[in-house]
């Protein structure tokens, strides 16, 4: 029905300020809350079978109202919910148990997953809606994600995935009364379509090659047939946790780990001058090229840091596989690692944290977020075409026909 200028006329008629409209007691507050009673009154007369005062020789009536408080975008809004003597009206456009309008538990969840708290999300819609929540009212709305959390962790996933990448950060989570560091384990794929995909989120106390080895036979039994190249720490029996499930992948240590690794060694005024040593290692044109200035550097630097040499060396089988990828490839792995990338967009998320309750939470929060953050990718590669034919050749019979 359209609203005609007469009825827009007469509900303008005492307008005076802003708050006339738009304040608690406006008049859009007051016609929400009118057309709200005037349509659960409509479903109970569908529902008894005759409008309110007819005679019916129904079995069932009206019982009197209910009142129910609803908050929203707009405030909170007090309404009359109609009941009937048998209890078995089930309204629709008010659901039994609905305290909040749809879209309400979308603004919660969106400033849950941008890391905001229970005190921060309280003070926000406090302040922006004039609304109250509790903290149990916050969690009862996260937690409705927490079945969607699992089906996404047990999802199939694609035969293929040229590049993966397998990293671990550590947070915080208080488990069975005692506060534990725990590693958070995150895999990125990147699918044949070229775009990135979180294939899951695990935990465990430490971080060792015996967990990922479970973490890799897991993305085996959901679907996962072939990687191409697997980017890694230097964690000792990694690669070999890799290679027991996919033997054909190519197991490339992350050049970022192993340079801030590196630098760890490194006094403050001396970083600059060393990081930009070993750029000329990694931005080698050829492997043999790169160990010449991987000798340099050490002519250079081993009295002062002989770790970082004896690093190098000790990864360099893990490191040249780098060097046989063409262009493209190699700056899918290297700049700024998308793993990398990923796990400071998360820290950032958590910081607010001092700890999270149980794992259920951290899960949480770290799918909210994710999901969040994926909207914002891109590709690693922007030729995509192109790169698929470099794999095509490098590793020839692997890549699908179709």
């Amino acid at each position: 029905m359209p609203i005609t200028k007469e009825m827009l006329d007469e509900l303008l008629k005492d307008y005076q300020k802003p708050e006339d409209i738009l304040g608690e007691s406006g008049i859009i507050q007051q016609l929400t809350k009118a057309i709200l009673e005037r349509a659960l009154e409509g479903e109970l007369s569908h529902h008894l079978g005759y409008e309110k005062h007819q005679r019916s020789d129904s079995l069932n009536s009206r019982n009197g109202k209910t009142s129910k408080t609803l908050k929203g975008k707009k405030g909170e809004i007090s309404i009359d919910v109609p009941r009937d003597r048998n209890a078995e009206f089930e309204p629709q456009i008010i659901k039994k148990r609905q305290t909040r309008f749809d879209g309400f538990d979308d603004k919660i969840i969106s400033m849950y997953a941008r890391g905001m708290t229970m005190k921060e999300i309280q003070g926000h819609l406090q302040e922006i809606y004039a609304i109250e929540v509790s903290p149990e009212m916050i969690s009862t709305v996260t937690d409705a994600v927490l079945d969607e959390v699992k089906a996404w962790q047990n999802r199939p996933l694609d035969s293929v995935y040229p590049i993966l990448y397998l990293d671990a950060l550590v947070v915080k989570v208080k488990d069975q009364g005692r506060v534990s560091n725990k590693s958070v384990y995150l895999a990125i794929g990147v699918n044949m379509a070229g775009l990135k995909e979180v294939l899951g989120i695990w935990t465990s106390e430490t971080e060792g090659a015996k967990f990922w080895l479970s973490i890799v036979t897991e993305l085996k039994n959901r679907g996962v047939k072939e990687i191409f190249i697997a980017c890694v720490d230097g964690l000792k029996g990694f690669p070999q946790a890799i290679e027991s499930v996919f033997p054909q992948t190519q197991v490339q240590i992350c050049l970022v780990h192993q340079m801030r690794n590196s630098l760890a060694y490194v006094s403050y005024k001396d970083r600059k001058q060393v990081a930009g040593d070993l750029k000329s290692v990694y931005k080698a044109a050829t492997a043999e090229m790169a160990e010449r200035q991987l000798e340099q550097f050490e002519q250079t630097w081993t009295v002062r840091y002989p770790m970082i040499g004896k690093s190098w060396r000790a990864n360099w089988s893990r490191i040249i596989p780098f060097f046989s990828f063409p262009a493209d490839i190699r700056k899918a792995l290297y700049t700024t690692n998308a793993i990398e990338s990923l796990n400071m967009s998360l820290r950032k998320i958590i910081k607010n944290r001092a700890l999270f309750p149980n794992d259920e939470a951290l899960f949480k929060l770290l799918y909210l977020a994710l999901r969040n953050i994926s909207k914002r990718w891109t590709m690693p590669i922007k030729d995509w075409g192109l790169a698929m034919q470099q794999f095509a050749i490098v590793f020839d019979g692997r890549v699908p026909l179709h």
